[in-house]
């Protein structure tokens, strides 16, 4: 699949999402929206690919939304603006559901929809030199569609002070508020990354989706029985699985799983 705005490069396993509108520090536009939500629909099909890296070609990670294209929706009916509004949103729920496990690869700047981007994805690994701000408040706008995962990301008391200051972020307070999992130096930023891939790749795939879909579930859910019985039911369904059955029979035999038995096969 060709993309005006992006491209995907597969590496064995790993497939890489570069946001490619570098002259712009690669701003969201409609296209651009489009691309990423049909990108991030195509790899969740994908049985092959074990890990995406989210990243962005030039001096940013992303600058979030294109002014010249929020200004056009800003103009547009209501209707039509929530529309439009609903793509961005429905995107980044792609992104935060992918049943792989997701890396933001952040340097520069990572603004708006770009911190959006960093906080749906499930790790972020940022350069010394990366920033990030919900910066919208300074446009007269709100962080409406990034916000479930920002606040996810860094809470709701962090948000207080950043949804409303829009003040920048280094990348040493993105590590310290919960944003960025690791601050690495720019030359090594690519073999951070490599070393989470590596990491990633030890693990069963269907595993790490379900471990996904557990955070979804049991996050900021009161203690309970229904919340007991959820998670009795959900470790119950993985155990049965195929893959868990072959990871702790690999384990006792002291051999490698097949996944990384595949894994390795594929390198």
């Amino acid at each position: 699949m060709s993309y005006q705005f992006l491209q995907l490069e597969q590496q064995d396993q790993v497939a890489y999402i570069w946001l490619n509108r570098p002259e712009l520090h690669n701003a969201f536009n409609t296209i651009v929206i489009e691309e990423l939500h049909a990108c991030f629909n195509t790899l969740n099909n994908r049985d092959d690919i074990r890990v995406v890296v989210l990243a962005g070609r030039g001096k940013s990670f992303s600058a979030g939304a294109d002014l010249n294209w929020m200004k056009q929706a800003g103009q547009a009916s209501s209707a039509e603006n929530e529309a439009d509004a609903l793509k961005l949103a429905e995107m980044l729920h792609a992104l935060a559901t992918l049943k792989q496990p997701t890396i933001a690869r952040v340097h520069g700047v990572a603004f708006g929809g770009g911190m959006g981007l960093a906080s749906a994805c499930d790790i972020c690994i940022a350069s010394h030199e990366a920033k990030f701000a919900t910066s919208e408040v300074r446009l007269g706008l709100a962080p409406s569609t990034i916000s479930p995962y920002v606040i996810r990301a860094i809470g709701e008391r962090q948000a207080s002070r950043y949804f409303l200051t829009a003040e920048r972020i280094s990348a040493i307070e993105a590590k310290q508020i919960g944003l960025a999992h690791e601050v690495t130096d720019a030359e090594h930023l690519d073999q951070k990354v490599q070393d989470v891939i590596d990491a990633l790749l030890l693990g069963g795939p269907h595993a790490q989706a379900a471990s996904k879909q557990l955070i979804q579930m049991v996050s900021k859910q009161p203690m309970s029985d229904v919340l007991l019985q959820q998670t009795a039911h959900h470790i119950a369904q993985v155990r049965h699985g195929a893959e868990a059955k072959e990871g702790l029979n690999a384990f006792l035999n002291k051999q490698q799983p097949a996944w990384i038995s595949n894994s390795n096969n594929n390198n």
